[in-house]
């Protein structure tokens, strides 16, 4: 049994597309970035909390189990882009991507509790130039409320989006491609 630590409907969505079935679990752990902590290394250090955590949740629905956890980080410039707090948040992080080229850096573990896997995906994307009034109407749709970086790719915010160089769906939340060899290694792995 697959546990999807993760309230995301975006990520639950990808994880059905690639045909896997799964229960989803949340996981609550302390999102804050560390003292010089990279965003590689503070997205992958969420995703193997986030699974570890879902794993230990998950120990009264099966015994035999695998945990998926996911984080998703948009960075410009060395920095990371988290959730908006406020329009003022969200206006500042949309004009630092406007005209830009960013890379969202999307991280997946799968544990079985003593086994554990791992990969980052990293992808960039190039935004066309935003005025403030397309960005004050776009915070109005609340769309990009709660969304890293403010803005979702799959969504209205598609329309800012000139160029992706890599995966489109980790933009989104979850790397299918990737995801779906880890699940495969971790199968075995976790049959062994």
């Amino acid at each position: 049994m697959l546990i999807l630590a993760s309230q995301s409907p975006r990520r639950a969505e990808l994880l059905s597309q690639i045909g896997v079935p799964f229960t989803t679990l949340s996981a609550d752990i302390d999102e804050t970035i560390l003292p010089g902590e990279t965003p590689e290394i503070y997205v992958q250090r969420l995703a193997k909390q986030k699974a570890q955590a879902g794993w230990q949740a998950s120990a009264d629905i099966a015994e035999s189990r695998l945990a998926l956890g996911a984080d998703t980080v948009v960075v410009i410039h060395e920095q990371a882009l988290g959730k908006p707090k406020n329009f003022d948040d969200a206006m500042r992080m949309l004009q630092r991507l406007s005209g830009q080229k960013h890379q969202v850096f999307t991280a997946v573990t799968i544990t079985s509790g003593e086994h554990c896997e791992s990969i980052l995906v990293k992808t960039e994307v190039t935004f066309c130039d935003l005025t403030p009034s397309q960005i004050e109407e776009y915070w109005q749709t609340g769309e990009p409320q709660d969304k890293a970086g403010s803005y979702a790719i799959q969504g209205i915010g598609g329309k800012f989006v000139t160029h992706i160089k890599g995966s489109y769906s980790a933009v989104v939340g979850l790397p299918l491609y990737e995801t779906n060899q880890l699940l495969s290694r971790m199968s075995l792995a976790h049959e062994c």
